[in-house]
């Protein structure tokens, strides 16, 4: 093999368990309808469901990503594709809500192990700066692709297979980046790998776990107190857990970096743009199949035109940055994202299937240019030897987004859905299936499902043209040689495991 088309190889071997943890962020959202039917799960179920795969991973992403700094990042790479394979097996034979909510939390944590892994070894992988930030291009583009692609390949397996399906994918993935990792990616760890700490592990999750339980139970039964006090209890542990980062030798989280306003940047652009994307695609989802009764397949091919246009955004982006800077990119991002969600406001009862298209396009140029360049601004602000340290926060930026997006945006439109529905069920699609519901009934809820839908909307529109106009106001950021300058040069401090 020549020493060129190493570096090539061992992206195209690490972009496949990259792509399907991203995948797993969203397959699952053309999934309800059909897993709601068998499984029967409760309103709250079916939440977490869709979110406990997103908060294992972005809950547990900065302590794995520490893990691979220290004890090597190869090794955790194939134990966590490894795991990820077994529990997706055990994902789609699945008979009760509660196994699936267990299997796709271990999901989720062995996804923690992949992405920042995966991102620093990318890195190690093309010194050059050039090369790397087209390497990483392509990463931000297989992992926008996962997300966005994931709908569109549920919606093809669900009209040969079981719902199931859509995890069982997974392992012929995976048995193949085990077979091809340990021949082209090498072993890399940090100079000084330090220790972890295992309090602000169980500080970070619990926090973040008892927190967004009691946003859920609150959207949906309104105010208590026993939420109430849960949310409190959540926030205080999050708020001891940034206190402990700042005393710590070695934090979990590194909280010098948000000191880089480049990198600040980066993490915000990654959080914001996936909480609008998942909560969207969510909400639209349910639109599509629930309200206008169109059948999986359709909805899933509808969903094409945004996620071509985002993957390719990605692709380009880098390239783009180089020319025009970071900060004329995030103003793009926000915009586009802004007058894209706008569009469902459109969106009513009796159709909107071309606003919601357009809004996919429009939309999907900013979600590709958050995808990329979060993650090439994010690594190229910090020192090299804090590489893995900086991916895991700009993939827990994005991850986080994701999983509160549905639960924080899915919860304000089970709240509006509650106040204005025929208060029958907490959702739509509960109240659907109820075994006896009037035509009357059933004409409400879905009315007060598409205002919900453009409370959403019209949120999210105004606070992307708040980020928006707040990057055009920011100072410029300079870029050189296609990556952004850091605002402190750092040193190469990552050793290669030469013991292979």
């Amino acid at each position: 093999m020549k020493r060129a088309q190493r570096p090539w190889l061992g992206l195209l071997v690490i972009l496949g368990p990259v792509l399907l943890v991203a995948m797993d962020g969203s397959i699952l959202f053309l999934v309800m309808p059909q897993l709601t039917a068998e499984l029967q799960p409760t309103a709250d179920q079916s939440l977490w469901i869709l979110d406990v795969y997103g908060f294992a991973v972005g809950s547990l992403l900065v302590a794995f990503g520490s893990l691979g700094d220290r004890f090597g990042r190869l090794k955790l790479l194939m134990i966590g594709a490894a795991l990820f394979g077994l529990s997706s097996a055990g994902a789609s034979f699945a008979t009760t809500p509660e196994q699936l909510i267990a299997l796709r939390a271990l999901m989720g944590i062995a996804g923690a192990t992949l992405l920042p892994s995966a991102l620093a070894v990318l890195s190690e992988l093309f010194p050059d700066p050039r090369r790397r930030s087209q390497a990483v291009g392509i990463f931000a583009a297989a992992f926008a692709a996962g997300f966005a692609i994931g709908p569109v390949v549920a919606g093809q397996l669900l009209t040969r297979f079981w719902w199931g399906s859509v995890f069982l994918i997974n392992v012929p993935v995976v048995a193949i980046f085990l077979l091809l990792a340990p021949f082209l990616l090498r072993e890399v760890r940090a100079v000084r790998p330090g220790t972890v700490d295992v309090l602000s592990v169980l500080s970070s999750v619990a926090g973040l776990l008892l927190t967004t339980y009691a946003v859920k139970r609150l959207a949906a039964s309104g105010l208590a107190v026993v939420p109430v006090i849960i949310g409190l209890v959540g926030l205080a542990i999050l708020w001891w857990f940034i206190r402990r980062q700042r005393r710590l030798e070695y934090p979990l989280l590194d909280l010098t970096l948000f000191r880089d306003r480049v990198f600040t940047l980066a993490i915000i652009t990654g959080f914001v743009p996936l909480a609008a994307w998942s909560a969207t695609a969510y909400l639209t989802a349910i639109h599509l199949q629930s309200v206008l009764g169109i059948p999986v397949l359709h909805a899933a091919l509808l969903a094409v035109p945004g996620a071509v246009v985002l993957t390719v955004t990605c692709i380009v982006t880098p390239r783009i940055v180089a020319r025009t800077g970071v900060r004329a990119a995030l103003v793009a991002c926000h915009t586009f994202i802004a007058a894209g969600v706008l569009l469902l406001v459109f969106v009513d009862v009796s159709g909107g299937v071309t606003w919601y298209v357009a809004s996919t396009v429009v939309s999907g140029i900013g979600y590709g240019i958050s995808f990329s360049v979060v993650a090439d601004t994010a690594v190229g602000a910090v020192p090299t030897d804090r590489a893995g340290a900086a991916a895991a926060i700009a993939e827990t930026s994005n991850e986080l987004g994701n999983a509160l997006g549905i639960a924080l945006l899915g919860s304000l439109a089970a709240a509006v859905f509650r106040l204005g529905g025929p208060g029958l069920a907490p959702t739509l699609t509960e109240t659907l299936h109820l075994p006896v519901v009037s035509g009357l009934a059933v004409t409400d809820a879905k009315a007060a499902s598409v205002v919900a839908l453009h409370v959403v909307a019209l949120l999210l529109a105004v606070v992307h043209a708040g980020l928006a106009l707040y990057a055009a106001l920011t100072r410029p950021l300079s870029v050189a040689g296609g990556r952004v300058t850091p605002s402190q040069p750092g040193n190469a401090n990552l050793m290669p495991d030469n013991s292979q």
